[in-house]
């Protein structure tokens, strides 16, 4: 199988989990159509899938981690309905369906979003409550996955960008990085030292986990920025050039598209040095991935 492929299959296992993991919960049945609207709507699942398969490569169960990749879905995915917000980048088009504020309301997305991120950490509990994973790696996988969602990662790097976009000129290349870092590349990152954590390997695999997703996550929002240029709607299921339109600070917009692509092969490089010790399926597997993220825009 090409990797594509192989993404699939495994994020079919995800999403046989998620079409079932918010049923059962007396969720009010308009705010249970709303979450389901966005979480089922398609995907790559890269985060789940990323932890699944740095959990299995290092010797652990990854069945049982199931409920902690699927909680990483549910919080990637509130935080796109909040993003498509008017106050936020207020964008209509979500995968390619009208976003979740323009099919139930901006109320009903806002709790959609809000239910998703609680239910997140219900799922990563259970992975310690059902499934019998050790209470200590439990705990501190919920510890990376709420700091790196928190106020100094993703939820940081979203103000950060409305900040800049609502400002005169282009970011500084730093500050781009640190937002980019904060609003994307942590939780891809958290995925991959969730995985570890909760393989319970030593600290140097950890480390290794932890860079991997770190230079990943560069890798994938350089990539993000140039297809928001040179993509189409059809594929991309969101409007194209609306990064340009709201003038936001891209990798394109400071330094070209040919630099973002060099750059973008550059930190997929660096992942792949992380992945030099160990071997097998899920070792192909994470390198075959790494190298599809920039393979994208060529």
């Amino acid at each position: 199988m090409s990797v594509k492929e192989k993404l699939a299959h495994r994020a079919a296992t995800v999403e046989s989990f998620l079409g079932a993991c918010l049923k059962g919960r007396d969720i009010p049945e308009r705010l249970l159509q709303s979450m389901e609207y966005s979480l089922l709507a398609g995907g790559k699942r890269l985060r789940p899938v990323l932890a699944l398969s740095w959990c299995a490569m290092l010797g652990g169960d990854s069945a049982k981690i199931l409920p902690f990749g699927a909680s990483l879905e549910c919080i990637h995915t509130y935080s796109l309905i909040h993003d498509d917000l008017p106050a936020m980048d207020d964008d209509d088009l979500r995968r390619g369906k009208p976003s979740n504020h323009k099919q139930f309301g901006e109320a009903t997305a806002i709790l959609a979003g809000d239910g998703l991120l609680t239910e997140a950490f219900v799922l990563m509990t259970e992975a310690g409550l059902k499934q019998g994973l050790s209470a200590n790696r439990v705990l501190r996988a919920v510890n990376v996955l709420a700091q790196a969602a928190g106020s100094g990662g993703m939820v940081g790097g979203q103000a950060m960008d409305m900040e800049f976009t609502g400002r005169a000129g282009l970011a500084p290349l730093d500050e781009l990085r640190r937002m980019h870092a904060m609003k994307t590349g942590a939780l891809i990152t958290a995925a991959c030292e969730c995985g570890a954590v909760l393989s319970g390997v030593g600290e140097d695999d950890i480390d290794n986990a932890r860079e991997y997703g770190r230079a990943i996550g560069v890798a994938f929002q350089i990539v993000d920025d140039v297809l928001d240029v040179v993509g189409d709607e059809a594929t991309l299921g969101k409007p194209v050039g609306s990064d340009e339109e709201q003038g936001k600070s891209t990798y394109p917009a400071l330094i070209g598209l040919e630099k973002s692509k060099e750059l973008a092969r550059e930190y997929v490089d660096r992942a792949v040095k992380y992945l030099e010790a160990y071997s097998g399926d899920e070792q192909a597997f994470l390198t075959e991935l790494a190298r599809y993220i920039v393979d994208r825009v060529y």
